[in-house]
């Protein structure tokens, strides 16, 4: 079996790495999310990649995961708080999927740190074979380091081309499981660390959908013309409502949307909040199962190890 990634793997990593350090500096107190949003992708594009491999999210403080800008959101960033930016890039189909976390005002440094060492712990001890609960281990017990609580119902996850959540979960806190990491296989690594219960609640809102490809419902003419136009710029890769405002020419898109997801034809993604609306910190890194442990894809050359 051929034990190097393949080399679009690594060009995708290197791209969402260059995109995170690119656009972190730029946030700052009272700049619209909505910027970071559009300039991360903008950059994932500029540099090569094939696509954006689901769109940036940009959640704050409570906020777990999912959040990025809709169409026109004037929503800023805090005086004080935790920024995580988790972004990815493909490149013909090959994923790469990466965060980290900015403490806008320096006083939560502590959540930080904690995803942060708990994210190189769980690589450390990548290997052929080894089991997935193991990884969790490591992750929950460096975490917890820092008087801190994991997010049991969040995971990383194994990437295949063109499939961002492709089967084995990588999960954060210790479990009995015989599933393992195998040679030649690629993973997203990405502990969440927070001073809540640990678990996960949903949101109302959804701003990232992913199209259900098989789905033949009946629709109306307008709608079907968006469903159409989300299959073909976007395929089975998540995808952000606010794109198809550029794309969808006077169409009343939100309605669209929301006539989409009654159907079945796209799933929505909602917002993620922290159970009990603790703060949360995220980091997260792309590896390659080698023989002689984990390549990392989007090690980023500003990142401190």
């Amino acid at each position: 079996m051929d034990t190097k990634p393949h080399p679009d793997f690594m060009k995708a990593g290197k791209i969402a790495a260059h995109a995170l350090s690119f656009v972190a500096p730029m946030v700052r107190p009272g700049v619209k999310v909505l910027k970071i949003c559009q300039q991360a992708e903008k950059k994932i594009l500029e540099l090569g990649a094939s696509g954006v491999a689901f769109p940036c999210n940009i959640s704050i403080n409570d906020e777990a995961a999912h959040y990025t800008s809709p169409f026109g959101d004037t929503k800023t960033f805090p005086d004080k708080g935790l920024v995580k930016i988790d972004l990815g890039a493909h490149v013909n189909g090959y994923i790469s999927d990466t965060a980290l976390t900015l403490d806008l005002d320096g006083s939560l440094e502590k959540y930080v740190e904690a995803s942060r060492e708990a994210l190189e712990s769980a690589i450390e001890i990548v290997y052929p074979d080894v089991s997935l609960g193991d990884v969790g281990k490591a992750i929950e017990r460096t975490v917890k380091r820092h008087g801190l609580k994991p997010i049991h119902q969040l995971s990383g996850h194994q990437l295949k081309p063109w499939n961002l959540h492709a089967g084995k979960n990588v999960p954060n806190v210790r479990m009995k499981m015989t599933a393992k990491m195998r040679l030649g296989e690629t993973f997203a690594i990405e502990p969440f660390a927070t001073d809540g219960n640990g678990t996960i609640k949903s949101g109302p809102k959804a701003y990232i959908f992913s199209n259900d490809m098989k789905n033949k419902k009946k629709l109306d003419k307008t709608t079907l013309r968006v469903r159409n136009i989300a299959r073909q710029k976007f395929g089975s890769l998540p995808w952000a409502g606010r794109w198809l405002h550029a794309k969808g020419g006077s169409i009343d898109i939100a309605a669209a949307l929301n006539n989409l997801q009654r159907a079945g034809a796209i799933h929505g993604y909602p917002v993620l909040y922290e159970g009990k609306n603790g703060l949360v910190s995220q980091f997260e890194h792309s590896i390659y199962v080698s023989q002689n442990g984990a390549i990392i894809s989007t090690r980023r050359e500003d990142e401190q190890v």
